[in-house]
């Protein structure tokens, strides 16, 4: 529906967030009581992510109908979309940040403390401990065996930034298809965007697979293991769950759900794949780089 109003459509009470809460409590209590062994561990986070998945289609199902009715036409409506958008991107920024904190005070303070000849807590603790990154001779290497070697910079991760770039420029060259009319050409750039997705995901795979089986770097490597992991792995994540929301948007833009003055699901999937870009470009130059 193309025309706006300035009606505000106000849903009916939602169960949803509820059940979204429930499956997410039970999807990560699961994964900590799996890293603790406990028998029950993978029991609950299969049901907390199948709890989620049933959200996610059931939530998202009812604001597509109410969409394709013409009920979310209004101006005050797509604002208050849009800025649901801005903070949820803004809180993902933040998220990312913790992270990447983690990893500038582990490089800038913590390695140049514990290696510094001149520091108590060297000398009391480690005084045999050389501080250099990435870390190959751990403090405690009994507790901690350190990896072979580093992850190649110029292999996998240049190819997937490559990639990612690549789909940036497909997914901007759909929207713009999108607002012109041009729908061969939206269509034909949103499926590149998708298999430049999947691309990389099946490339970060065999990468883990080198990883773990040839250079022995694991979550139990370290420190560099441990943030290497989780910097690349939470953002993996994320590069599926775009590419499954880009999936999705397909098949509405098949279903002709967009027209250049209702697209604000392509326009949000479009922002959370750039930032997603973005976040990779920084780690591509922090964590395999510099």
């Amino acid at each position: 529906m193309d025309n706006k109003t300035n009606k505000y459509y106000l849903p009916s009470p939602s169960s949803w967030p509820l059940i979204g809460s429930i499956a997410l409590f039970c999807t990560l209590a699961g994964i900590a009581h799996w890293l603790h062994e406990a028998w029950y561990g993978p029991y609950l986070t299969l049901f907390g992510f199948f709890l989620l998945v049933y959200t996610i289609h059931g939530w998202f199902g009812e604001v597509i109908h109410e969409n394709r009715q013409g009920l979310l036409s209004s101006e005050q409506v797509e604002h208050s979309f849009r800025l649901g958008m801005f903070w949820f991107i803004f809180s993902e920024a933040m998220f990312f940040g913790a992270f990447f904190g983690a990893l500038f005070y582990i490089r800038v303070f913590v390695i140049p403390d514990l290696g510094d000849p001149q520091s108590v807590t060297h000398i009391l603790l480690w005084p045999d401990f050389t501080g250099s990154w990435p870390l190959f001779a751990n403090p405690d290497p009994s507790t901690f065996a350190a990896p072979q070697s580093v992850m190649n910079t110029w292999g996998i991760p240049a190819i997937n930034t490559l990639v990612l770039l690549t789909s940036a420029v497909t997914i901007t060259i759909a929207h713009w298809a999108l607002l012109k009319g041009h729908r061969q050409t939206m269509l034909l750039t949103q499926l590149l965007t998708i298999l430049l997705g999947i691309t990389f995901l099946i490339l970060q795979a065999n990468e883990y697979g080198e990883a773990y089986f040839e250079k022995s770097l694991t979550l139990a490597s370290g420190i560099y293991g441990t943030t290497f992991f989780m910097l690349t792995g939470f953002h993996g994540l994320h590069v599926t769950i775009g590419t499954i929301a880009l999936c999705v948007i397909f098949y509405r833009m098949l279903k002709r759900d967009f027209t250049p003055h209702n697209l604000f699901a392509f326009e949000a999937i479009s922002w959370y794949w750039h930032f997603v870009d973005i976040v990779w470009l920084l780690l591509f130059v922090f964590v395999y780089w510099i």
